[in-house]
């Protein structure tokens, strides 16, 4: 059988963990930055860990991750 495909846009959002999960960013920290504080921003800027209802689906995007 041939390779299976990684998707590219998958490849560059996500990264895998140490135990196998996958690591995302969070969003709402590109523009109109003036009326969000900066606790809020701080925390957006930390990754977040990819919910176990879109794990299948990441997964399965990044076949050898």
């Amino acid at each position: 059988m041939p390779k299976i495909k990684t998707r590219r846009s998958a490849a560059k959002r996500f990264s895998v963990t140490g135990s196998g999960k996958f690591r995302r960013r969070k969003q709402n920290l590109r523009h109109i930055l003036t009326k969000k504080s900066a606790k809020r921003k701080m925390n957006l800027g930390q990754s977040a860990i990819v919910d176990a209802t879109n794990e299948k689906a990441v997964r399965r995007m990044m076949p050898y991750a």
